[in-house]
């Protein structure tokens, strides 16, 4: 066992109980704990004479301890404690607020060294002080100057409840553990193509580094290069953990391509018939293109692992429809899973009306039906009645069991990750998996969370429609919305105003969907049909809502985010989105998406204010300047993330711990190419050297998915 693989207990300060709630973090043995690598660095490499403090300044001083004492305040239960510290040039106060305990510390006649902010002190005609700084006392048994002063020191997000002095401390035995060779995911080849440093000395370095510029002024810039995380360190990290995932995602392809399917699916006149009869429209050129596609991995030998991606309005459910008819017509179920309950109930209504002429069962299976209906639900889903199964996680629960599930298709595919996808496809013998997004993700996106995937992209919305027109306006501007209302109702049209929000918040400045559903029907409006929808109605409800708004008989239709997604109605062409600020990118963009669906000219109109946010009015302008969700994704991926603007915060999704892929975008880019290089390299002549990165990949993978990846 190498120092890297002992377990996190064996190191000083760490016991039982700091070991489990290490282990809840994911950090179960020293190479784990040496992955969480700091966050930011101070320079703490210079003492500062008393005398020459500043307000507001960060510095590190030493001196001895000249008077202490301890008083009490008017506030209860509130204490403060006080030092004296000089230095021989001047004298500053230390002041320590509820830790009592810092008089046995700290007595007079104690040599230490106080790292913290200068600030004026309130209480005392604002003389300067130091407030709760971090402390070291000088005692001549050892030198503390290695850790936590007199150099530049690494400062530790929270980890299992250590963090500060306790956690660099216990983050320096392990760095003295790691051996000088660490088994790496990178081959020496490629460390040595791309100049990148070995990881031991990475990850010394970037735990506790010794700046090698020779003068002030490289020093800083080294230092600056630490703290916004591309040092060479950090480069040589970020390109590990992208191409570790590049070669992971292409051995779930080869693994996966390894087993045959034991069925056939034949694409006959029947099947060609049932399909017919659930077309609402003719299918435009791109459907078409991705339904042959599509076909052609049913009818394939190997499972279909395939992203349908589009944009809202594209089209891309009744592709999703028609591929559960083909697998149904051959004999076989199908299951849809949506990420919320308020998604699958979308899908299952809307499913019983198009499948109506087929007259398949269809059912629904999510956590808050009752137990009966539930455990009724599962023995059909069991025997093979239901034909096609609608649900979320609810699905891959252990007691769900199918009877010859042979395709499987999951909706708002970010939401999941590899692990959830291969829990549901175990529930079939080896079924077909096409995954859809309504969220259109940039390249460098789809690359890291979809490289185990073919894509297939329908870019063309359906013939007729044209762009929604989208204008931005602010708060006092409501008389012109309210006219815009009356405009589109007497054109005998329909309008969506959707708010964030249920109901009032005592907290809250929100005006919420119930009330304003009351103010349009009684004081505004009162010659309208106004409705309201939100996600507190039971489904029966809902559904009489949207078959009224359908047919024509709701001219207003007020809702929360309900309908977000999966709503389809042509004469809607005024949407309005109450309190805009409040939404990201992507979620106005789908909102947005619920109306333009038919050949009448269709407009957007978002209600909100930006303040002093340059971020909300970047988002506000990208609305207004294009229809393009990729453009829109692009914007939405700079200014949120990738973790917040595809939700791969859930479980089961990979979480990049370096990387930034919008940062990162062009390692990103290398880490693909050299990932398909070494794949190749590996299947024609792998030296020792290959074969042991491709099985500590693999290792790493079952370890943090749990897929195996047997070579």
């Amino acid at each position: 066992m190498s120092g890297m693989d002992e377990s996190v207990q064996s190191l000083d300060g760490i016991g039982p109980q700091r070991s489990e709630a290490l282990a809840a973090c994911g950090i179960h043995n020293v190479g784990d704990l040496l992955g969480h690598i700091p966050f930011r660095y101070e320079d703490r490499s210079r003492f500062r004479p008393i005398s020459s403090l500043k307000e507001n300044e960060w510095v590190l001083i030493s001196g001895e301890v000249c008077r202490a004492g301890g008083f009490r305040t008017r506030r209860r239960g509130f204490s403060i404690f006080e030092i004296l510290v000089r230095d021989g040039r001047g004298g500053i106060r230390a002041k320590f607020f509820n830790q009592p305990y810092v008089g046995r510390l700290y007595p007079v006649g104690t040599r230490m060294i106080l790292y913290g902010q200068v600030k004026k002190d309130t209480y005392s005609k604002g003389a300067l002080v130091l407030v709760n700084p971090e402390c070291e006392i000088l005692d001549g048994k050892k030198d503390p100057l290695s850790i936590h002063s007199g150099r530049i020191v690494p400062i530790y997000r929270k980890l299992g409840g250590l963090q500060g002095r306790v956690l660099r401390k216990i983050m320096y035995a392990a760095v003295s553990r790691a051996p000088q060779e660490i088994p790496d995911v990178i081959p020496a080849y490629l460390c040595k193509q791309l100049r990148l440093p070995s990881k031991s000395k990475a990850l010394k370095q970037l735990h506790f580094p010794k700046l090698r510029g020779g003068n002030r002024e490289a020093q800083e810039k080294e230092l600056k290069l630490l703290n916004t995380g591309i040092s060479p360190e950090h480069k040589r990290f970020i390109f590990e953990e992208l191409f570790e995932f590049q070669v992971g995602i292409r051995m779930v392809r080869q693994h996966r391509s390894r087993y045959g399917k034991k069925r056939e699916i034949v694409l006959d006149e029947n099947v060609r018939t049932a399909i017919k009869k659930i077309l609402p429209f003719h299918p435009t050129a791109a459907q078409k293109k991705v339904l042959k596609e599509i076909a052609g991995d049913l009818r394939s030998p190997h499972p279909m692992s395939r992203l349908l991606q589009g944009d809202v309005g594209s089209g891309k459910t009744i592709v999703a429809a028609q591929a559960a008819v083909i697998a149904v017509e051959n004999g076989f179920q199908a299951a849809i899973m949506a990420p919320t309950e308020i998604l699958a109930e979308q899908h299952y209504y809307y499913m019983q009306r198009l499948f109506k002429p087929l007259g398949y069962t269809i059912d629904l299976l999510k956590g808050s039906l009752p137990a009966n209906e539930r455990k009724q639900v599962i023995q059909r889903i069991k025997s093979g009645q239901t034909r096609i199964a609608i649900g979320t996680h609810a699905l891959i629960q252990e007691n769900v069991v199918f009877d010859n599930l042979s395709l499987v298709i999951i909706d708002e595919q970010h939401r999941f990750g590899v692990m959830q996808r291969d829990i549901l496809r175990s529930k079939g013998n080896r079924p077909d998996v096409l995954v859809m997004t309504a969220t259109p993700i940039p390249r460098s996106l789809a690359l890291t969370l979809y490289g185990d995937l073919d894509v297939s992209v329908i870019d063309e919305l359906p013939p007729g429609r044209q762009p929604v027109k989208t204008v931005w306006y602010e708060e006092g501007e409501r008389s012109g919305i309210f006219n815009e209302i009356r405009r589109t109702v007497d054109a005998g049209l329909q309008t969506y105003i959707v708010y964030p929000l249920v109901e009032e918040s005592e907290k809250s400045d929100m005006r919420a969907a119930i009330e304003m559903a009351r103010r349009l029907e009684t004081k505004i409006f009162p010659d309208l049909r106004i409705g309201l929808l939100h996600g507190r109605m039971k489904g029966p409800e809902k559904e009489a809502v949207m078959r009224d708004f359908s047919a024509g008989k709701i001219q207003v239709l007020v809702s929360t985010t309900v309908i977000e997604v999966g709503v389809d109605v042509a004469n809607a062409t005024l949407m309005i989105v109450e309190h805009a600020e409040r939404f990201g990118l992507a979620q106005l963009h789908q909102l947005r998406g619920r109306v333009g669906r038919g050949a009448a000219q269709s407009t957007c109109i978002l209600v909100g204010k930006a303040g002093d946010s340059p971020e909300i009015r970047r988002r506000m302008e990208i609305m207004c300047e294009t229809n393009d969700g990729f453009r829109i994704a692009e914007v939405d991926l700079e200014l949120r993330g990738p973790g917040e603007m595809m939700g791969t915060r859930q479980s089961g999704v990979p979480v990049l711990q370096y990387a930034d892929i919008v940062r990162d975008r062009r390692a990103l880019e290398i880490a693909s190419i050299e990932a398909d290089r070494f794949f190749q390299l590996l299947h024609i002549r792998p030296d020792r050297e290959c074969r042991r990165a491709a099985a500590l990949i693999r290792q790493r993978w079952k370890d943090r998915f749990s897929v195996s990846l047997a070579g």
